[in-house]
């Protein structure tokens, strides 16, 4: 069975520009990663857990910031590790600089038998849709171009 995760995809107007919240992932195995490398704030989840509820846990967790407003749903997508992605998408704003994210155990170096605590996320930034698109990992696109088409929508439909 494929794991599950959740999270929330942040946007905001600047302009006539969208733009939306990524977070890069902390830790050694990541630290040289850009390109490819963001993700929305998102964590796995179990079967006791509704998956909004789990999204909405994991953003809070991974930024320190808690949402609330109207959710969108959007279509689940499947990274290249087979993991399921739910995710909804939500218009907001946060202070990117302000980030505070929880943190991990892992053993680094590897068979050292030292374990270390690091930060689940290292940074968060603000990205334009086109951006956004070179940032994330390659399996959440399908997240942006869906949110770019329900703001396209909504667009056309408010000026008929």
């Amino acid at each position: 069975m494929a794991r599950k995760s959740a999270g929330l995809l942040l946007y905001r107007h600047r302009g006539d520009t969208v733009q939306v919240f990524l977070v890069h992932p902390g830790g050694p195995l990541w630290a040289n990663g850009d390109t490819g490398s963001w993700s929305i704030p998102k964590g796995e989840f179990g079967p006791d857990e509704e998956p909004l509820a789990a999204a909405k846990r994991e953003f809070e967790e991974e930024t320190g910031f808690k949402l609330e407003g109207r959710f969108t749903a959007l279509t689940p997508v499947r990274q290249r590790n087979n993991k399921v992605v739910y995710a909804w998408a939500i218009k907001g704003d946060c202070d990117a600089a302000l980030v505070q994210s929880n943190t991990f155990p892992l053993e680094w170096p590897p068979h050292s038998g030292i374990t270390r605590e690091f930060p689940e996320i290292d940074r968060a930034a603000w990205f334009s849709l086109a951006a956004a698109k070179q940032k994330i990992f390659n399996g959440q696109v399908g997240l942006l171009n869906e949110l770019e088409r329900i703001l396209t929508s909504d667009s056309n439909t408010a000026h008929q």
